[in-house]
């Protein structure tokens, strides 16, 4: 008489343990796949809005126009316009209090954009390091429960008096359809691990040339207007 070897069959009839096993992967499954998915419209978005404000950053606005229009919307901007932002208030600021040392106006405005661009990566990776637990964790927990499933097979095996495949072949297979979930969890999670983690490399990258280019710039002003004084 043939066996139902069928997935759904053999999780039907697997021990209570390696179901359980098999429904915490599938939630794992679940919960990675929706976490790839918002982390790969955020990046686009973060990559749009970047791009976005780098054209208007070098198309010969003025710094104060481009800093009344980041404050103006605050919360539609992307992390080089808040880091800009933030650059330009702790400027005017140390202006403000009649601070004209060039040194004190450009450490205070790199260290206002250091700190902004910190939270900005902090931000940019969240849900990285799920996505590395699930592809690091998930196999070894398919492992578990096709090892328990083996025991609780082999245990059943022990009561007959003749063992042949037909009789260990189901008892097996349904214990390995607990590591098939895991890698079925753990392998996009870490394909997509991969391919986020060298995407915010190149936004990092980005942000901190962007930090530099505007620090040249601000230093430039500094010493345009120290002269100017002068």
């Amino acid at each position: 008489m043939n066996q139902d070897l069928s997935i759904l069959h053999m999780v039907l009839i697997a021990s209570l343990v390696v179901q359980l096993v098999m429904l915490l992967l599938i939630l794992i499954s679940v919960s990675s796949w929706a976490a790839i998915f918002r982390k790969l419209f955020a990046l686009k978005r973060v990559k749009a809005l970047n791009d976005t404000f780098e054209r208007e950053f070098w198309s010969g606005t003025s710094l104060n126009d481009l800093f009344a229009a980041a404050a103006k919307n605050a919360r539609l901007s992307g992390p080089m316009e808040r880091i800009f932002a933030s650059g330009m208030r702790e400027y005017q600021k140390l202006r403000e209090r009649r601070i004209t040392d060039a040194s004190t106006l450009m450490d205070g405005a790199r260290r206002a954009m250091r700190a902004s661009f910190q939270r900005e990566m902090d931000v940019v990776e969240i849900n990285l390091s799920f996505l590395a637990s699930v592809g690091s964790v998930s196999p070894y927990v398919g492992l578990f429960g096709t090892v328990w499933g083996i025991m609780h097979s082999f245990n059943g095996l022990a009561s007959l008096q003749q063992v042949t495949l037909a009789t260990v072949a189901p008892g097996i297979a349904e214990a390995l359809v607990s590591t098939a979930i895991g890698l079925f969890a753990a392998i996009p999670a870490v394909v997509a691990y991969n391919r986020f983690a060298r995407e915010i490399d190149r936004i990092a990258i980005t942000l901190e040339t962007f930090i530099e280019e505007f620090s040249n710039i601000l230093q430039r002003n500094v010493g345009a207007q120290s002269a100017s004084g002068q």
